[in-house]
Parts: C-alpha cells; sequence; structure tokens
C-alpha cells in the first residue's frame, strides 16, 4: 500500500484489492470503530475514508458492492509516457498480456540565455514532438486493436506528455475510454509498467484524520 498527501487535506492511500477487507478492519481498530454511509467510513473520532472504485469497475454505491466488484479481473489497457519514454500495454487483472517500452531521447532545460537558449529551445521542442509521435505510433500499434476489448484506459507520469501522444486524431477511440485516474509514476521501463498494473487495480481511499 502506498500514501501521499491528497490537495485540499488529507491522503491518497492505495490499496489491493485483495486486501480491502483488512484495510477496513484496520481503519476501524485505529479509529474506535467506524459507520458507513455508501463508500465513505467514518470513525466514531472523525476521521474519514472516502473509497473509489478501481479503474474500469462498474460504479458502485456501498461497501459490499465495491468488496465484490474490486477484484474482478478486468482488460485495461495502460499509456505511460515521462522524459521521451513511454510504455503501453494490456492487462487482464493482475496479469500484464501484452508491452512495449521505448524511449526518445529529449534534452533537459537549460539556464544558458540569448540566441543559445532560443536555438536549444527549438531543438528540445523538436525532440519532444518526435517523441510524441513515437508514442502515437506505439499507442496505435498495441492498444488501438483492443480497443473494444478494454475497459478503460490508465495513463500516468507526465501528464503533457501523455496528452501529446493521445492528440494524434488517430488515437480519439483511446480518448473516449480515458480513466481520470493519473498514475504517478517514474520514467516508464518494463518494471514501472509492471508496477503501474498494480497501481490500476488498486481501490484508492481518501482518508481525512479529524
Amino acid at each position: 500500500m502506498s500514501a501521499r498527501p491528497a490537495a485540499g487535506g488529507g491522503r491518497w492511500v492505495d490499496v489491493p484489492p485483495e486486501r480491502l477487507d483488512r484495510w477496513v478492519e484496520n481503519f476501524a481498530s485505529r479509529h474506535g470503530g467506524h459507520t458507513a454511509q455508501g463508500l465513505v467510513l467514518t470513525g466514531t473520532d472523525g476521521a474519514t475514508a472516502e473509497l473509489f472504485p478501481p479503474p474500469g469497475a462498474p460504479p458502485v454505491h456501498d461497501l459490499d458492492a465495491l468488496r465484490e466488484q474490486a477484484g474482478q479481473p478486468r482488460r485495461i489497457g495502460l499509456l505511460l509516457a515521462r522524459k521521451g519514454a513511454v510504455a503501453a500495454g494490456v492487462a487482464h487483472g493482475a496479469t500484464l498480456l501484452t508491452s512495449k517500452v521505448d524511449t526518445h531521447y529529449v534534452q533537459g532545460r537549460t539556464a544558458a540565455g540569448g540566441w543559445s537558449q532560443q536555438r536549444f529551445a527549438r531543438r528540445r521542442d523538436n525532440q519532444a514532438r518526435a517523441a510524441a509521435a513515437d508514442g502515437s505510433a506505439i499507442a496505435e500499434r498495441l492498444l488501438l486493436p483492443e480497443v473494444r476489448t478494454l475497459r478503460t484506459l490508465v495513463t500516468g507520469g507526465d501528464r503533457t506528455a501523455v496528452d501529446a501522444i493521445l492528440a494524434a486524431p488517430s488515437l480519439a477511440p483511446l480518448l473516449r475510454i480515458r480513466h481520470e485516474r493519473f498514475l504517478d509514476v517514474p520514467e516508464p521501463r518494463r518494471a514501472v509498467l509492471e508496477e503501474a498494473v498494480a497501481q490500476a487495480r488498486a481501490v484508492r481511499i481518501l482518508v481525512r484524520d479529524p
């Protein structure tokens, strides 16, 4: 399980479906018991936990339905991009079925000024466009043929890089199934893509302490 600060207060916790029951039990233990209203748990001490189903799961309205649906295997697409690296894959449940990882060099930023900085910026923009085109080609080859079989598309890495890849007109069908959840991942590699499958399966929980 992982936790990170949430905008507006509280923290996000990602819980594997297999550990959801234990997490709920631990929440009750830590906060003196709890009551449940829909997908919001409220501890006796005033702490709250709002639960969100994994990407691709059908809408649910109570904890019992979430328990039933969260662990069901779903076929999802993944697209990660950061620093010129791109990774795409198709997963069923916890298993990564197909994948492609590629790296396209994009220079970092420079502190130089004047004409040198302008030339550098143009070169960097050209490299970023080439990386986006390469990423679009990978998504078109790997994900687009599967779009009708996918419950959703989960993206992550650098949002600007991912948006540039999905801006290709041919990838409009993938945009239509893109999930709002965006994964915080490092520069994509095969191991990062495999970890992203686990993140995409997680029940996301917004915890606010009293």
